[in-house]
C-alpha cells in the first residue's frame, strides 16, 4: 500500500475514474478501493462494447463507489459530477483502444481519445484553476490529472533495437496510436500551458482479469474452450513486453502520488514475446488445466483435448494486418529509480493467474461472447488474434 505524499494530494482523495468498467480501469477501481479504503472512487463510463457494468459489480456495495454512466465528451457532466463529488483526483482510462477497430473506424477514436480527453482537461483547468471560490474548490491545494497512455505513441522497434524510453520520440502508426499521441500532447500542453498538475505513464500489453475477449491472451483462452481457431497475424513473430494489470495499478498509484507534476513515466513488464510463443504458452497451460481437473472436462466439452488433441492444433496463420507494428518494449528505468516501481508479478505467475479467473468466470467472458461482441467478430476480416 502506498503512503499519500501530502505535499501532492489531500488526506482523502475523492477520484474520478473514467473508463472504470474497461478492463484496466476495473482492476484499478478494485485495487484502489482495496489499498486506499478511505478515499472516494466515483467512475464515469458510457458502457460502449468494452465497458461491462458487470466487471464492477463487487464495488457496487461499498459505499465510497459511485458509478456514473456517460460519455467524457459530455462537458456539463463532467463538470456536475466534479462538482458533486468534490473530485481532486482524475485517472484518466476512458478510450478507444482496438487497433483494428480504429483502422476500418477511426471517428470513435477521435471523438473520445481527442476531444473526450480534452474536455476533461477543460473542466479540470476551470474548476481546479480558473474558479477557486466554486464550491468544493476552496479546501483543496493540490489536485492531479493522471493519464493512461500506451507504449504504442512510440511506434514500432526492431528486433535490436533498445527499447522505449520517456524521451523515445513519438511515431505512432495507427489512428489508434495517433490519438492517444494526440491526447498525451494535449496532457502536457495544460501543463506547460496553464499549470495543470498531470502526470502521464505509457503502459506496455496488459492482462488479466476481465480483459475483453478480442485481445489476444482472452481470445486464445476462449477460443480454445470452444475449440474455435487461433487465428494469427502474418508469422507470430511480433514481439510485445506483457504486463500484469495489478502491477500496472500498482504503478499508477506510484505515480499519483510519488510523480512529478508534469512528467512521464514509462511501466513495463519486462517481459518480451513472440505472439505465437504467447499462444503456444497458453494453449500449453489449458492443457495442463484441463489434464489436472476433470471438472473442466465435463464444463467445457468441445475443447481439443476431450478429443485427445492438444491446444495447440487450432493455431491458423492469416493475413497480416495493415501497419502492423512489429516490436514494443518499455525501458522502466526512470519509473523504478524516481518511484521505486518493479513489477511483482512474473509471467509464470501471472499468465496461470489469468487462465484460472477465466476458467472460473465462464459466466462473465461467455454473455459478452454470445452478444453483440460476437456479432461484430463473426463480420469482421479473419478475426486474427490481436496483441
Amino acid at each position: 500500500m502506498t503512503t499519500a505524499n501530502p505535499s501532492l494530494l489531500t488526506p482523502h482523495p475523492s477520484l474520478l475514474i473514467t473508463g472504470g468498467a474497461g478492463f484496466i480501469g476495473a482492476n484499478f477501481v478494485y485495487y484502489w478501493l482495496k489499498n486506499h479504503p478511505q478515499d472516494r472512487v466515483v467512475v464515469l463510463d458510457a458502457l460502449t462494447y468494452a465497458g461491462n457494468l458487470a466487471s464492477l459489480h463487487g464495488a457496487q456495495a461499498n459505499e465510497q463507489f459511485r458509478f456514473v454512466h456517460g460519455s467524457i465528451t459530455d462537458q456539463d457532466l463532467v463538470e456536475e459530477v466534479m462538482q458533486t463529488e468534490k473530485i481532486d483526483t482524475i485517472v484518466h482510462f476512458a478510450a478507444e483502444s482496438h487497433v483494428d477497430r480504429s483502422i476500418h473506424g477511426p471517428d470513435p477514436f477521435i471523438d473520445t481519445n481527442i476531444v473526450g480527453t480534452h474536455t476533461l482537461l477543460k473542466v479540470a483547468k476551470k474548476l481546479w484553476l480558473d474558479s477557486p471560490l466554486t464550491p468544493h474548490a476552496s479546501h483543496l491545494t493540490h489536485q492531479r490529472f493522471h493519464h493512461v497512455s500506451t507504449d504504442e505513441v512510440y511506434g514500432s522497434l526492431e528486433p535490436g533495437d533498445p527499447a522505449f524510453t520517456e524521451t523515445t520520440p513519438y511515431a505512432p502508426s495507427s489512428p489508434y496510436s495517433a490519438s492517444k499521441a494526440a491526447s498525451d500532447h494535449l496532457v502536457q500542453a495544460y501543463h506547460h500551458t496553464y499549470g495543470l498538475n498531470t502526470t502521464i505513464t505509457n503502459c506496455s500489453n496488459n492482462y488479466g482479469p476481465y480483459q475483453f475477449p478480442e485481445k489476444l491472451i482472452p481470445l486464445v483462452i476462449t477460443n480454445i474452450l470452444e475449440s474455435k481457431d487461433l487465428p494469427i497475424y502474418g508469422d507470430g513473430l511480433n514481439v510485445r513486453d506483457w504486463l500484469y494489470v495489478d502491477d500496472h495499478c500498482r504503478g499508477i498509484d506510484l505515480a499519483i502520488h510519488e510523480g512529478t507534476p508534469g512528467e512521464v513515466y514509462n511501466i513495463g513488464g519486462n517481459n518480451e514475446w513472440t505472439n505465437i510463443d504467447i499462444v503456444k504458452l497458453v494453449c500449453s497451460l489449458v492443457d495442463e488445466n484441463f489434464a489436472s481437473d476433470s471438472g473442466l472436462q465435463q464444463r467445457f466439452p468441445n475443447a481439443p483435448f476431450i478429443r485427445g488433441e492438444k491446444s495447440e492444433s487450432l493455431i491458423t496463420y492469416v493475413k497480416d494486418r495493415p501497419g502492423h507494428d512489429r516490436r514494443y518494449a518499455i525501458d522502466a528505468t526512470k519509473t523504478r529509480n524516481e518511484l521505486g516501481y518493479v513489477p511483482q508479478e512474473t509471467f509464470e505467475t501471472g499468465i496461470r493467474k489469468t487462465i484460472k479467473w477465466y476458467l472460473d468466470n465462464e459466466e462473465w467472458w461467455r454473455q459478452i461472447m454470445d452478444g453483440s461482441y460476437q456479432d461484430w467478430l463473426d463480420t469482421q476480416y479473419g478475426d486474427a488474434c490481436e496483441a
